[in-house]
């Protein structure tokens, strides 16, 4: 017997809808497309992030990809590989990890991009479309494959370059100008 997929009409639904299972959904014209496993480079640079940024401010108001976060457009949801929440966030979060459109936008995200055209242009222009339309201030794309990490910054409702920086330049953020990060540390975990 086949099983019909699941429509949904709305976000609330879709937020409602649970398949007993521990898989990550995003929500494209009503249906759920499975969000595949990062790869293992991947997951070790969003790794280096999370350690970095919780040293820098703490473990709680740093997440790693299980967040989710309601986006205009489609899909409707997207999972970062990092995100630094508001302080509010911490108890509006305690029953599901989703940010919704009606709550205030994280401080940053940080994606890190996976191999192919495709997962580039995902990273580079679909979800900074969507970021930017949050209102997320800060939005960093680190990009394995050209050992570079893109800092993009929030003006004016538009996001603006604040540089594209490689091997042991100095990562300079809008919202943290104390870290004390390079591309090198994150992408290759390189001390110094």
């Amino acid at each position: 017997m086949i099983q019909a997929k699941p429509r949904f009409l709305s976000f609330e639904d879709y937020l409602a809808y649970d398949d007993g299972s521990e898989k990550w959904y995003e929500l494209f014209n009503g249906e759920l497309i499975e969000v595949p496993p990062e790869s293992g480079e991947n997951v070790q640079i969003a790794n280096r992030l999370f350690l970095q940024f919780s040293l820098l401010l703490g473990t709680d108001r740093v997440r790693g990809q299980g967040l989710e976060l309601e986006v205009w457009g489609e899909p409707k949801n997207r999972y970062p590989d990092l995100t630094i929440l508001r302080s509010e966030h911490i108890q509006q979060l305690q029953k599901r990890n989703t940010i919704r459109l009606e709550m205030a936008s994280p401080i940053l995200v940080a994606e890190v991009v996976s191999p192919g055209e495709l997962q580039r242009e995902r990273d580079y222009r679909a979800k900074r479309q969507q970021y930017q339309a949050l209102g997320i201030p800060e939005y960093w794309i680190v990009d394995p494959a050209w050992q570079q990490i893109t800092i993009l910054s929030l003006q004016d409702f538009e996001y603006i370059e604040q540089g594209v920086f490689q091997e042991q330049q100095p990562l300079q953020s809008p919202q943290f100008p104390n870290l004390s990060m390079t591309p090198a540390n994150i992408l290759r975990g390189e001390n110094g």
